[in-house]
């Protein structure tokens, strides 16, 4: 049995939490958490997951469809402020629920304290242009409009989103991500990476971190911008991220650098 065909079946045997439900949980105290991984482990942690966590499914279905695209300057200020350690930092993008067809351009600003704070509005798809308040939106957000900006790296991912049966923590799961640049036309892959994000209320009791700690599987920040931009351009400033991409490319066993 393929790997993939593993994670489908475990996680048919993890009971479902539906997107109604999944609207009646609040984290008031959040608190964000990333880790990296492999599918070998993702296997793993949905077996030791089985009766302490809820899958949520989405028309049938417990794997989410998604695509991205990300938006900076002629001068990547959003890249930059990231590879440079400045906070508070922020990025543009737009987002893609691929099973519903709705989109929506969103604003991440990440804050001194490490909080992470999400705006967004709908569009109709992907090519957003300044008209419907998103000129409006991005200007009050970033100080910058429609033409100071351009897409620049586009990805695709399945994610999977479980939460703890005392409803106080959502784990999001993405894997098979792939890249494309939107300028040099380079595309690029993670392999068998899978990156897990944590966002739970506080600090109270999590399972999944005891279910971590047993597998191994360490925090470590990954942000899909900035490693699908340098594994696509090789010509972005990337010092902050070559020994990242090392540590990366040992866990995925293959070389993650821009060919």
């Amino acid at each position: 049995m393929d790997i993939s065909t593993q994670i489908i079946e475990l996680l048919d045997d993890l009971e479902p939490i539906t997107l109604e439900q999944m609207s009646e949980i609040r984290l008031m105290n959040r608190t964000d958490t990333k880790f990296v991984t492999s599918k070998e482990k993702l296997v793993e942690l949905l077996r030791l997951a089985q009766g302490k966590y809820y899958a949520q499914v989405i028309n049938g279905s417990k794997v989410a469809n998604y695509m991205t695209t990300y938006w900076d300057t002629e001068a990547y200020d959003f890249y930059m402020e990231h590879h440079n350690g400045r906070a508070p930092r922020q990025k543009v993008r737009v987002r893609t629920y691929l099973d519903s067809g709705i989109s929506f351009l969103e604003v991440k600003t990440k804050n001194n304290h490490g909080r992470t704070k999400k705006k967004r509005v709908e569009v109709p798809s992907q090519e957003i242009t300044g008209e419907n308040g998103n000129e409006e939106f991005l200007q009050n957000l970033v100080r910058r409009g429609m033409e100071d900006i351009h897409p620049t790296v586009r990805n695709r991912f399945h994610r999977i989103t479980l939460v703890n049966y005392g409803k106080t923590e959502r784990l999001t799961i993405d894997y098979d991500v792939q890249f494309h640049n939107m300028e040099t036309k380079h595309d690029a892959n993670v392999g068998p990476l899978v990156i897990i994000e944590l966002k739970r209320d506080g600090n109270v009791f999590s399972p999944v971190l005891d279910i971590l700690r047993q597998l191994r599987i360490k925090p470590s920040g990954f942000s899909k911008y900035c490693i699908g931009s340098v594994m696509t351009n090789r010509q972005l400033k990337q010092n902050m991220f070559k020994q990242k991409l090392v540590i990366l490319g040992k866990l995925a066993n293959t070389d993650l650098r821009a060919k």
